[in-house]
């Protein structure tokens, strides 16, 4: 146990600590809420080759849900002929769900160890485990734009819910295939749920959240730029 303590200390929490008053102090106009974009955008381009694989996966996945439309079609009375096609649909298009698991995981990650940082060492301002060439800020300002970082805001919170609730939505209206009963349940808990679990966290939490949803659409953005989607032939 106390090995793993050791791990997360000297490997995951005084790493981000540092970092996030590096950003503070250099780049983040000496304000919290901006050294946290930052930070999180840092985060984001270290984990961009997962993210282009993920990205790429999208793109496999809308040619996949074309041919299981199809194939829907063509087995629509023979349940069984039409699971085998799909599981050979699956093999053929090798789409793998691992690195968009691992960036989430990541990210998950990162939001305990910003929660740590913010009820141990923002709050109570215990930042003698920084590196010799990181400087001790000698005040710490939370309030970004008139909100406290390290408080619960309701505000906040439902502001990721509805962007999380439009880009489900617009994922599910962008597919071919039918829009199952689960699926649109969980369009609709899966924001309601986020919007209650956020507000029972500081509201650091919330930015970084809209932080990386905006990373990510500006990713996609670029992606249909570059590589737009071939258009179907009539």
């Amino acid at each position: 146990m106390h090995l793993l303590v050791e791990i997360w200390n000297n490997f995951l929490y005084i790493p981000l600590l540092n970092a996030l008053i590096w950003f503070y102090n250099d780049w983040g106009k000496e304000n919290m809420g901006y050294a946290v974009i930052l930070l999180t955008i840092a985060l984001r381009v270290v984990l961009l080759p997962l993210s282009i694989v993920s990205e790429r996966n999208k793109l496999r996945y809308k040619t996949l849900d074309k041919k299981i439309v199809e194939a829907e079609k063509a087995y629509k009375k023979d349940r069984v002929l039409l699971k085998e096609k799909i599981r050979e649909l699956l093999k053929q298009y090798k789409i793998s769900p691992w690195a968009k698991t691992l960036v989430l995981g990541i990210q998950a990650l990162v939001l305990v160890l910003l929660y740590q940082v913010f009820i141990h060492s923002i709050t109570y301002t215990r930042l003698n485990v920084l590196y010799p060439f990181v400087d001790r800020p000698e005040i710490i300002y939370t309030n970004f734009y008139g909100f406290e970082l390290g408080v619960r805001n309701l505000w906040w919170a439902v502001v990721v819910g509805a962007v999380l609730f439009i880009e489900i939505y617009l994922d599910q209206r962008r597919r071919k295939s039918q829009v199952t009963k689960n699926e649109q349940v969980y369009a609709i808990l899966f924001p309601i749920m986020s919007v209650l679990a956020l507000y029972a966290l500081p509201m650091v939490k919330s930015l970084f959240i809209l932080t990386t949803l905006a990373f990510s659409y500006m990713l996609s953005m670029f992606r249909v730029v570059f590589y737009p989607e071939e258009k179907e032939e009539h």
